[in-house]
């Protein structure tokens, strides 16, 4: 089980599906049964999730440093957890290789980790070095070499460029949002016009049965 600075996402993954679960059966029981109640609950409940998407995207956009810091204190905290959970090494060495990434903002980053750091009285063999996931792949090696970043911090500066990704996973990051902005522009656009469109159905649901009982009361 991964813990993230504290934070399990297997909660978040519950808390969502069980979102989600809520929503398809009010809105599936809600349609069948025709009931307001059951309707108006998934129709404002679908309101408050858009409403919430935008307002943290315009504060995402309008606090980009905030965010920027908060992303990268929890990369480097998770830096230092990185040999205590085999899930959590996965996600930090995923994000390295598909980033071609090292470190939050570079390759010492990695001298906050007790395995890694380059201290005098740190007897690890790993001591000045950065994981496999750092490591530039060689097309000609068929296995995988996890001793690949060993000692790549105790060489100069100039030769990890050789072995090593130098760019940060920060950095990276900041450089992959503007060459995929219009792709994350289409996504965002696509969900909200299906929320907006759920929304949409239910009211008219709503208003359909609201006229029809209106109308048995004559």
């Amino acid at each position: 089980m991964t813990r993230l600075n504290g934070f399990d996402p297997v909660v978040l993954v519950l808390f969502v599906g069980g979102v989600m679960f809520i929503l398809g059966f009010a809105g599936c029981v809600g349609a069948l049964r025709e009931n307001i109640c059951l309707l108006k609950f998934f129709c404002g409940t679908i309101v408050l999730i858009f409403v919430m998407e935008l307002a943290g995207a315009v504060l995402a956009f309008l606090f980009q440093d905030w965010v920027r810091d908060k992303v990268e204190t929890f990369f480097k905290n998770n830096i230092e957890s990185y040999r205590e959970d085999i899930d959590l090494q996965n996600v930090i060495d995923s994000l390295q290789k598909m980033n071609q990434c090292c470190g939050a903002q570079n390759p010492d980053d990695w001298d906050s980790n007790l395995y890694f750091n380059c201290s005098t009285t740190s007897k690890s063999r790993e001591k000045c070095g950065v994981p496999f996931s750092c490591c530039i792949p060689d097309p000609a090696q068929k296995v995988l070499n996890t001793q690949c970043g060993y000692d790549i911090r105790s060489m100069e500066k100039t030769h990890w460029g050789e072995r090593i990704f130098t760019r940060g996973c920060i950095p990276a990051l900041e450089a992959w949002l503007p060459r995929n902005i219009y792709i994350l522009a289409g996504v965002f656009v696509v969900i909200s016009l299906l929320q907006i469109f759920g929304i949409y159905l239910a009211r008219t649901l709503i208003s359909d049965i609201e006229a029809v009982k209106a109308g048995l009361h004559f």
